[in-house]
């Protein structure tokens, strides 16, 4: 067993339940999550030679897991990343319909920001590295999502 493979196979035993339950709102259902999660460490697997030794390895299979849950809801069209994290209903979890509307007023872009941080529970590094961006951009991104969920969320008259 090579390095990589060692590191996949620890990255599946500690981040396997973050990955099913952030994917779970973009794959449309928790068996299709898991689907996903388990076709893309396969897949990272047998790729895991392509992996630049300085990328990080978690930020590459998210890139992998995202693509392959979306597989299912392509319905025959290409989906980037940002609509498909777009269209999934991030606040199911929380069973939050004010915050589900306030995550759907943010443009794609600033969504697909939020969820890899706050859903999948990436490090900046990671989320720039997925989204081809600065960590910088990241940061901006953030905060600017902050601002226009908070003000949303006032619009609503939803006490936080």
């Amino acid at each position: 067993m090579d390095r990589r493979e060692r590191d996949l196979e620890e990255l599946y035993r500690r981040r396997y339940v973050a990955f099913r339950n952030a994917l779970t709102p973009v794959a449309g259902s928790r068996d299709a999550a898991r689907d996903a999660v388990q076709e893309a460490f396969a897949k990272a697997l047998r790729e895991r030679r392509r992996l630049r030794s300085d990328d990080s390895i978690e930020a590459w299979v998210w890139q992998i897991a995202l693509r392959a849950a979306l597989d299912g809801r392509r319905n025959g069209r290409e989906l980037s990343l940002d609509e498909a994290v777009a269209h999934a209903d991030l606040a199911q979890a929380a069973h939050d319909p004010e915050l589900d509307e306030a995550l759907r007023q943010l443009s794609p872009r600033r969504r697909l920001i939020v969820f890899l941080r706050y859903f999948a529970d990436l490090p900046y590094s990671d989320i720039a590295a997925i989204c081809e961006v600065s960590e910088g951009t990241v940061a901006a991104s953030l905060a600017q999502a902050h601002a226009a969920l908070l003000e949303s969320m006032q619009k609503e008259g939803v006490e936080r």
